[in-house]
């Protein structure tokens, strides 16, 4: 009996030691799924991250194809400020769960149950860009809400290819030239 488990446990270190060699990681691309085509105008609610411009603010994001940028228009319908697809590093979705107004109001009243509501959540769904100022010579991070998943994966999609930047997951980025000072 002691041969036999000998023999089972001698199979099973080998086999665990053959499957945990390393293997090499496949940098192959994969095709990005087929989404649909962003709409060259959409609503956004700018929440901070550009330069001189620190109040949140309704308003809508254009593609501006022509000058090869990304352009925010404010509620007044006018332009408050555009990135150019060069400058653009990367480029990512973002979701936060909170907890709506109405269930955090709700969830301090002193009833029994009232804390239940404050399990009211609901998603919201941010494109974060990171950019390079060529004017400032800095780096920012501005953050756009938008109302859905589906707009926000065909915005990221249709951005990253504009700017003809690299995928990575859900995410676009600018690779890194390499320098030549060194």
């Amino acid at each position: 009996m002691k041969r036999i488990i000998l023999i089972f446990g001698a199979v099973l270190f080998v086999a665990g030691a053959a499957f945990a060699q390393p293997r090499p990681v496949d940098r192959t691309a994969t095709p990005a799924a087929a989404r649909a085509a962003a709409p060259t105008t959409f609503a956004a609610k700018y929440d901070g991250g550009m330069f001189g411009f620190a109040e949140k603010e309704m308003g809508t994001l254009t593609f501006d194809d022509a000058n090869q940028r990304l352009i925010f228009f404010g509620k007044n319908k006018k332009e408050k400020f555009g990135i150019p697809y060069k400058s653009l590093m990367v480029i990512y979705p973002q979701s936060r769960s909170v907890s709506s107004t109405t269930g955090t109001v709700v969830s301090h009243i002193p009833l029994p149950g009232a804390g239940l509501a404050g399990l009211i959540r609901e998603k919201r769904r941010y494109l974060v860009v990171n950019f390079a100022d060529p004017d400032a010579d800095a780096r920012g991070v501005i953050n756009f809400k938008l109302e859905n998943k589906e707009l926000l994966d065909s915005v990221i999609q249709s951005l990253g290819e504009k700017a003809k930047m690299t995928q990575r997951g859900d995410a676009y980025y600018r690779p890194r030239t390499p320098r030549s000072d060194i």
